[in-house]
């Protein structure tokens, strides 16, 4: 391990990652198109926020894979949730998949 992959803080130095997965509350393949578009943008902000780096990330059809390096003063439950959060409501309503409405 080199030293430029810690994270180097005033007080601390830290490497905490976590692979998450995310899927939609309702099975099918709805993560398409401008939905995965806008997903990833969404997520891409939201981990920009929080002064998260995104080291890999994949929208397939049916699920999120996430693998992020983030700051010891979140907790990986607090991370999805203000992804998921904020995913969530602002997902445009607009957007139609083959099965319909995303909401």
């Amino acid at each position: 391990m080199e030293r430029r992959e810690l994270r180097h803080d005033r007080h601390t130095v830290s490497l905490l990652t976590d692979h998450m997965v995310f899927s939609p509350k309702y099975p099918g393949k709805i993560l398409v198109g401008d939905v995965a578009l806008a997903l990833d943008g969404i997520i891409r902000k939201t981990c920009k926020d929080l002064d998260i780096e995104i080291i890999d990330m994949a929208v397939n059809v049916d699920r999120v894979h996430l693998f992020v390096k983030y700051p010891p003063k979140y907790s990986v439950s607090y991370v999805a949730k203000r992804i998921k959060g904020r995913s969530s409501r602002e997902l445009p309503e607009d957007i139609s998949t083959p099965q319909g409405m995303v909401r």
